[in-house]
């Protein structure tokens, strides 16, 4: 067994049903982790049963949106490996072993990157993404090539490193946080399997218009002369993916816990996958 820690922090405000699902699939890692709910006063019943969970460490209090109340999780951190979950989102079984042994097999890795699998509200698979490490001039001019819930980074990067998130964002902190973080050098990898599951509850803040916004935010903030460039920085990420075979994907199978089973993972089998954007059905 490996002898990092995981610290995961989940920040919550009103999660709806999703968030039992989140803490089961952090709770079965088997791996030595800390599972930091950071909630901003729930009045919709969550913090009545989270006040009962054994397998959380529960912290309430106001926040400044969802990236403050990140940034508080981790300063109550203690693990050697930290990320962050949201509520609708999970982590597939094994996903933290495997996160572990990749950063001890690279102990100058900075950030980890897993692949995600997008399922609908009942837990139906939609389409998945595979990852690789981003690089400044696409994320900074064109847009994240990652996400949040298949990212693991060593602590150090916030604490004594000082790579907080900046709670002015709402919607677009990770990528403003991911371009300092490569302005800076941080070596990155990317793991080379699914770790992360992220349900379309139809609510996601990253489908929200608030959010467009803020990307051209971070979007102009980048030199001119590189967003004149945006379209090479785009075709090169797309031959850079097709090398490494980001588009191509054998049928497989996934176990996440759903609504109708919150406290046993359901097995799905996965004939024809699909790399691409595909809206839930109706």
């Amino acid at each position: 067994m490996s002898g990092l820690r995981f610290s995961i922090i989940t920040p919550s405000y009103r999660p709806g049903p999703w968030l039992r699902l989140c803490v089961a699939s952090v709770a079965d890692q088997a791996v030595p982790v800390e599972h930091i709910v950071q909630d901003a006063g729930s009045d919709d019943g969550t913090l009545d049963w989270l006040r009962q969970e054994p397998r959380i460490q529960l912290y309430v209090e106001p926040d400044r949106g969802m990236y403050d109340a990140i940034n508080r999780g981790l300063r109550r951190a203690t693990g050697d490996i930290c990320a962050w979950l949201n509520a609708d989102e999970q982590y597939l079984p094994g996903a933290l072993a495997a996160v572990a042994a990749c950063f001890e097999a690279h102990p100058g890795v900075g950030v980890v990157f897993g692949d995600v699998i997008m399922v609908d509200g009942r837990g139906r698979y939609l389409f998945h993404r595979k990852v690789q490490p981003p690089r400044l001039h696409h994320t900074w001019t064109c847009h994240l090539t990652t996400y949040s819930c298949g990212m693991f980074f060593r602590r150090h990067l916030v604490d004594p490193g000082g790579f907080w998130l900046d709670p002015t964002w709402r919607y677009g902190g990770d990528g403003e946080w991911m371009v300092r973080l490569l302005r800076a050098g941080v070596p990155m990898i990317a793991l080379g399997r699914f770790t992360s599951v992220f349900t379309w509850t139809g609510t996601n803040l990253s489908r929200q218009a608030a959010a467009r916004a803020e990307w051209l935010r971070l979007r102009r903030s980048a030199p001119f002369w590189m967003r004149v460039l945006s379209p090479l920085w785009v075709l090169t990420h797309r031959m850079r993916r097709w090398w490494h075979g980001s588009y191509r994907q054998e049928p497989f199978s996934f176990a996440i816990y759903t609504l109708e089973s919150p406290h046993q993972r359901q097995v799905q089998s996965v004939a024809r996958p699909v790399g691409h954007w595909r809206e839930p059905a109706p």
